[in-house]
């Protein structure tokens, strides 16, 4: 993967999230203010909607979740090797991230591969909680452990099972798990409760969906330009140099 790839799937995000408002709420694309909160969460100024939304993008993929009136986060991870050193230097340098019970669910798994991929499934479904609360990452990951299931996933297939615990006690959070190929793994995070110190949140019932693949030109087909054209930007953009993004241990 290239920098400047990871520059054009980013750019995709921005785009979902501008295709899904001006196509659910009727806004045009050229009249669409979005902003960040303190802790980078997207949200819709000055519109007065329920609509919440997440992106993500990592891999070959950007995606996007969206509910009513309920917070929504989303993360996918990409299954690789790490950028340097062995896979036991780096699961012994993300040791404080998961809990005692986690680990013993990652290192289960059979061989080398398996587990590495059992612990990006692990951060999928951590990351998906964090975005859809908006806390940061100054939150300590051990307070939050799940329990996944099932344990293996066939492509495109949707889980709902995966269970929740923070600070020991179960949550009512609904998780679900996707598998888009042999390695993205995809969460989504779903809750009702305005605050992560709040209660419980109670789901209602959500109309169970897969994430349908868009193409760019599916992605620009009703597309308003938000500026005029300028050559130069693209001269300027094509030419800059591709180097090997290294996967990330974090996000």
């Amino acid at each position: 993967m290239t920098t400047l790839r990871h520059c054009l799937i980013d750019r995709a995000g921005r785009l979902l999230m501008r295709k899904l408002i001006a196509e659910k709420l009727k806004i045009p694309w050229d009249r669409i203010s979005l902003q960040r909160t303190e802790k980078g969460k997207p949200f819709l100024v000055n519109e007065n909607s329920k609509l919440n939304f997440n992106v993500s993008h990592q891999g070959d993929f950007a995606v996007l979740a969206a509910e009513q009136d309920c917070q929504v986060g989303v993360d996918i991870m990409k299954t690789d090797l790490p950028g340097s050193g062995s896979i036991e230097e780096f699961f012994r340098l993300m040791n404080r991230q998961f809990t005692e019970k986690e680990w013993v669910s990652i290192k289960s798994m059979n061989s080398n591969w398996d587990q590495l991929d059992m612990f990006y499934r692990h951060w999928a479904l951590k990351e998906s909680f964090i975005k859809a609360v908006g806390v940061g990452l100054g939150f300590n990951l051990q307070r939050i452990e799940f329990e996944v299931s099932p344990i293996h996933m066939e492509i495109g297939k949707i889980y709902k099972e995966t269970k929740m615990w923070l600070d020991d006690e179960q949550e009512k959070w609904t998780f679900e798990e996707v598998l888009l190929d042999k390695q993205h793994h995809v969460a989504v995070a779903l809750g009702e409760s305005d605050s992560l110190l709040g209660p419980s949140p109670k789901i209602k019932s959500v109309e169970q969906s897969s994430f349908t693949v868009l193409t760019f030109e599916d992605l620009v087909a009703s597309a308003i330009p938000m500026s005029s054209e300028d050559p130069d930007y693209w001269i300027n953009y094509q030419s800059k140099q591709e180097v090997p993004f290294r996967q990330r241990s974090s996000v």
